[in-house]
């Protein structure tokens, strides 16, 4: 049948390209679904410096290479697409894209992650041109820089200080008067040089012209809003798994994060997950890619037996 597949990749970001690129290569037919642009998380980067074996590379251009290795292989995808229904049920599972029924007899969730964003004026426009989600990713382009930090839990925090190891300095911006996150992580913070606070605040929009110039913050005591120059903006206020699809058909925690074993398995059968919507502490490319390869092997010995 021209819709079914042996199996269905939800997501064609890093963890669902590789598991592409595994499973067409094993001559599984295989079919990557991805709402939106090819590539996920990794488009936002504008460079990458820290994947192995390639010295630098923008997130756009390993995306564009991974889908190319992956269709070279034979796998189909289809991208901007909006995949309306999700049946895992059954032995035959069932994805609905339109008017068409796509079906297989297992599925890889891919569906990755987002980060939360402030919801402010600018922040869209600036996304990966001053703006980031991921010190690890970006943190030495802004080497002797001025930075902000928005946030007041742990990432923030631990994020702020590791930053201090490129940036000239580290300025926090957090809407309480506490913080949320574990005592240790404050006291490393405040005893940094680099890094300073500005609390009880929030940033009220983002400006600038290739790049972000200066963000308004507003004082949330006295709503007093004012401009602050800076080079670069570094955004940890949580983060959200793109798993809303799956909800009632597979194990999900508190986070919304689907639960899996070492195998990339959930506990629905011919049922697998790889990459940021699974249930981790890191995530980064080559996590994601880890993650992908484990799940590929896995559904091929499942679908085989």
């Amino acid at each position: 049948m021209e819709n079914s597949y042996d199996v269905i990749v939800l997501g064609g970001g890093a963890a669902g390209l590789t598991a592409g690129i595994y499973l067409s290569r094993a001559k599984v037919k295989t079919l990557i679904l991805n709402e939106g642009m090819v590539g996920g998380q990794m488009v936002l980067t504008y460079e990458i410096a820290n994947y192995p074996g390639i010295e630098l590379t923008s997130g756009y251009q390993l995306s564009m290479t991974m889908k190319k290795q992956a269709e070279s292989f034979g796998c189909d995808i289809k991208q901007n697409i909006n995949i309306s229904e999700v049946d895992l049920s059954g032995e035959i599972k069932k994805v609905v894209v339109g008017e068409k029924t796509y079906t297989s007899k297992a599925i890889i969730i891919a569906s990755g992650g987002r980060s939360r964003n402030l919801g402010v004026q600018g922040e869209g426009t600036f996304k990966g041109r001053g703006i980031s989600y991921c010190a690890t990713c970006d943190g030495d382009f802004y080497t002797g820089q001025d930075i902000i930090v928005v946030g007041g839990g742990n990432s923030a925090l631990e994020e702020a200080v590791s930053l201090t190891k490129y940036a000239k300095s580290v300025t926090i911006i957090h809407q309480f008067d506490h913080f949320q996150a574990f005592e240790h992580a404050i006291e490393v913070a405040k005893a940094n040089e680099k890094i300073s606070f500005i609390m009880k605040s929030s940033i009220d929009g983002f400006y600038g012209d290739e790049k972000v110039k200066y963000v308004n913050i507003k004082n949330l005591e006295t709503e007093e809003v004012y401009k602050k120059e800076i080079d670069g903006v570094f955004i940890f206020i949580g983060y959200a798994a793109n798993s809303d699809k799956f909800k009632n058909q597979v194990a999900i925690n508190n986070y919304g994060e689907i639960i899996s074993d070492n195998n990339m398995s959930t506990n629905t059968k011919g049922v697998f997950v790889a990459g940021d919507v699974r249930e981790k502490k890191i995530r980064q490319i080559t996590t994601a890619v880890s993650d992908g390869a484990i799940a590929a092997v896995n559904t091929i010995e499942y679908i085989q037996k």
